[in-house]
């Protein structure tokens, strides 16, 4: 399904989010930075870590890479459930697949003819209904492929993302915690396997910093939950173990009429997929 013939520059390459680091020059608005050997993720790593997001997101599955939820006003496609608004519409949520197609395209990837426009990228269908009559369509046959023959590079987007993310935090975080929250986050990426914990976390539930997303003041994104870890043992088994509690503690902390107790095993077998090989 993957097709790397396509993109043979891609199969070898590394990805340092140390370069990341640069292009938004944390340092100029935060008084720590990330430690430029601390983060690392392979071209391997992403199409692993990737795998896996889709798993959690699409059950691993081509046709669920092209999505519109009920209820919804946009389209949510490929790996991460990336937003893409149809013209004039706007919501809540940032609009992240025009980014998306942006960062793959600069990394080699070949897009479908309908995406290669050189007008901002606007999502063709205008509605739920007009998405859902299209699903047989050459263009949505094509947007599903390109989207299948890029796991890898979406999990690198979502790297960069986690990046910009950890800046979020840190800027949000009580002073006296932003040494802590680096350092947990440091601790999880030497791995691969903490890398993933983090960049399905963060596209799970949230950076953590927008207050208006807190139930009785607390949160339940990526920094409450490095923000729990007790900095003993392994890394991710720490990380899982926080996550679960602040998840534990927004049900305790939602409105009844919510009934957030029936979503609670599902998030908890998430989690679980951070400590399994």
């Amino acid at each position: 399904m993957l097709n790397h013939k396509a993109q043979p520059s891609r199969g070898h390459r590394r990805r340092s989010f140390s370069r990341v680091i640069s292009t938004l020059g944390l340092a100029a608005f935060l008084p720590v930075v990330l430690h430029a050997s601390a983060l690392n993720i392979s071209h391997a790593d992403a199409l692993r870590i990737g795998k896996k997001i889709w798993q959690n997101e699409c059950n691993g599955t081509v046709s669920g890479l092209t999505s519109w939820n009920a209820g919804e006003n946009f389209a949510s496609l490929g790996i991460g459930h990336f937003i893409w608004y149809p013209k004039d519409a706007r919501g809540p949520f940032e609009e992240s697949f025009p980014k998306m197609v942006s960062f793959v395209s600069s990394h080699g990837a070949k897009l479908p003819q309908f995406l290669l426009a050189p007008r901002e990228l606007v999502c063709p269908w205008n509605s739920r209904a007009e998405f859902l009559h299209a699903q047989q369509t050459p263009q949505m046959k094509q947007l599903r492929q390109f989207l299948a023959d890029t796991v890898d590079l979406q999990a690198e987007f979502l790297a960069q993302r986690l990046q910009e993310a950890l800046a979020k935090m840190l800027a949000a975080a009580q002073p006296e915690m932003r040494d802590h929250v680096q350092e947990r986050f440091n601790h999880l990426a030497e791995s691969s396997e903490g890398c993933y914990a983090l960049m399905d976390y963060v596209n799970f539930k949230g950076e953590g910093t927008n207050e208006t997303e807190r139930y009785r003041g607390q949160g339940w994104g990526l920094l409450q939950a490095l923000e729990g870890m007790s900095g003993s043992g392994n890394p991710v088994h720490d990380f899982a173990a926080s996550a679960k509690n602040v998840l534990a503690r927004r049900v305790q902390n939602s409105p009844p009429e919510r009934h957030e107790s029936r979503w609670l095993s599902g998030w908890q077998q998430r989690i679980n997929s951070y400590t399994r090989d």
